[in-house]
C-alpha cells in the first residue's frame, strides 16, 4: 500500500484591513458621482438648468444690450434669432442632462403633461431665475449698461393686455413644438432641438416688436431684477404659464395622456428618470 501524505499546511491569508472611515466616505463619494441613476445626482440637473439659462439670457438680453453700448452694430433680426440659434445648441449639448428647460413655463407643463415629476419643479425654476439674474449682472458689468435694455416691455403705444395676448400665443406654440418633439409618437431625439430653435427664431422675427417675445419668465425676470424695474413683469408670466397650459391642452387633443417613456426621458434627461405609464396614476 502507499503510504499517503499528509496535506501540506496552507500558508496563511494576509489579513485585509477594513477601510478607515475616512476611506469608505471618500468611496462612497466617489460612488454616488459616478451613479447617474443615483437620484441624488439632482444637483447634476439644477447645474445645467443653470448653465443654459445663463447661456441664453446672455443671448437674448445681451442683444439689446449691445445695441445699446454700440448703435447700428446688430439689427433686430439678429437681436431675434441669436436666442434661438443658442436654445438649439443648449438642447444639443446638455438637453440630454436636465432636459433642458431652461424656462418656468416649459417646466410647468412637462409637469402638467406628467412627464416630470412635481417636486422637481421649484428647484427648476429658482435655478432658472438665478442663471438669468447672474446673466444680466454680468452683462450690466461687461456691457456698461442698463439692464432694462434687454428686458421685454410691451412697445409704445400697446397696452400690457396686448403684449399679453401676444406671449401667450407666442408661448403657446412653442411649448407645443417641444411637448409634440418630446411625445412618444413623435420623439425625435436631439434633432427635436432644431425645431425648437428655429421657432423661438420664427416667433422673435415677427412677435417681437410687440411683447419682445420673451416667452420665458425668467429670461425678462434676470434683467428687471438687475434693473429694478419690474414694469408690466405680470405680462412675462401670465401670458407664458397660460400659453403653456392651453398648450398641454392640445397635447392631451391630439396625442392623449402623457407620461410615457419618451416624453418622460425628454423631459428629465437621462439622470434617474421616473416614468409614469400612461393610465397610471
Amino acid at each position: 500500500m502507499t503510504e499517503q501524505r499528509p496535506p501540506e499546511p496552507r500558508p496563511p491569508e494576509p489579513r485585509i484591513q477594513p477601510p478607515g472611515l475616512i476611506a469608505r466616505y471618500e468611496q462612497s463619494v466617489v460612488q454616488r458621482i459616478e451613479d447617474f441613476a443615483d437620484p441624488r445626482q439632482e444637483w447634476r440637473r439644477l447645474v445645467s438648468e443653470l448653465l443654459g439659462t445663463f447661456f441664453l439670457v446672455l443671448v437674448a438680453a445681451g442683444g439689446g444690450m449691445m445695441g445699446k453700448a454700440f448703435p447700428g452694430a446688430i439689427s433686430n433680426a439678429a437681436a431675434v434669432v441669436a436666442p434661438g440659434i443658442m436654445v438649439m445648441a443648449i438642447i444639443l449639448f446638455m438637453g440630454k442632462v436636465s432636459g433642458a428647460h431652461l424656462n418656468p413655463a416649459v417646466s410647468i407643463a412637462f409637469a402638467l403633461r406628467r412627464d416630470f415629476p412635481w417636486r422637481r419643479v421649484p428647484g427648476y425654476v429658482v435655478t432658472q431665475l438665478a442663471g438669468a439674474t447672474l446673466a444680466a449682472l454680468f452683462l450690466r458689468g461687461v456691457v456698461k449698461v442698463s439692464a432694462r435694455y434687454g428686458s421685454n416691455y410691451p412697445a409704445h403705444g400697446y397696452s400690457a393686455v396686448n403684449a399679453f395676448w401676444m406671449e401667450l400665443v407666442l408661448t403657446g406654440v412653442l411649448v407645443s413644438v417641444i411637448l409634440g418633439t418630446a411625445s412618444g409618437a413623435q420623439n425625435v431625439g436631439i434633432i427635436g432641438a432644431f425645431g425648437v430653435g428655429g421657432y423661438i427664431a420664427v416667433a422673435g422675427l415677427w412677435g417681437a416688436p410687440i411683447s419682445g417675445a420673451s416667452m420665458n419668465p425668467a429670461r425678462t425676470f434676470g434683467p428687471d431684477l438687475v434693473a429694478t424695474n419690474f414694469t408690466d413683469y405680470w405680462v412675462y408670466v401670465a401670458g407664458p404659464v397660460a400659453g403653456a397650459v392651453i398648450a398641454v391642452g392640445l397635447a392631451y387633443v391630439l396625442r392623449g395622456r402623457g407620461g410615457g417613456t419618451a416624453g418622460s426621458a425628454a423631459a428629465q434627461g437621462g439622470l434617474f428618470t421616473e416614468v409614469n405609464e400612461p393610465g397610471t396614476p
